[in-house]
């Protein structure tokens, strides 16, 4: 062998080599590639996946939303209710008033020619009537407005039953002199 053709093959072998390596970090490198690749979909499919549970779980807040838009409707509209038949009840006790005034002079007047003409018993009083729903007036308790959200209370409320609030004497008792 020449001089010239160790050289050669010198050359080769060293052409060869770097082939290798080269051919080994290629390699190296596509593995990578295909591991990035492969993570990368993953991650697609799961990006996916979390897009559509965010798409349900809005779908899930707007229609708790709506619900309780549908609720707070529901309490005006309950609220509304309440108001007309207090107003209503109101309405039907004062006008059952205004004819108990009416009813109280000529029952009087009605019991007294009963007695005096003719010698009989007087007529039972609505409440003492069988069936009847009225019942002997009772006063109503004593009341008094609450100092902050000026509701009417009883008078020996410690708290208002409303906002809370404690409420104060206007007139404190006076400390015991010793």
């Amino acid at each position: 062998m020449t001089a010239e053709n160790e050289r050669e093959i010198y050359h080769k072998l060293e052409a060869m080599k770097e082939i290798r390596n080269k051919t080994i970090t290629l390699e190296r490198l596509k593995r990578s590639i295909l591991n990035e690749v492969r993570s990368g979909d993953q991650e697609g499919r799961c990006l996916a996946q979390y897009k559509r549970e965010m798409e349900l779980l809005q779908q899930e807040k707007m229609s708790h939303v709506e619900e309780l838009r549908q609720i707070h409707a529901d309490i005006n509209a309950m609220e509304t209710v309440i108001k007309q038949t207090e107003e209503s009840m109101s309405r039907k006790l004062s006008n059952a008033s205004r004819l108990h005034e009416d009813y109280r002079p000529l029952k009087t007047e009605v019991d007294l020619l009963r007695r005096q003409c003719l010698g009989l018993e007087r007529l039972p009083d609505l409440h003492e009537e069988e069936g009847s729903p009225i019942t002997p007036e009772q006063q109503p308790p004593p009341m008094k407005s609450c100092l902050s959200c000026h509701q009417q209370i009883h008078r020996n409320a410690p708290i208002c039953p409303l906002c809370k609030a404690k409420s104060r004497s206007r007139n404190p008792k006076k400390p015991k002199k010793k």
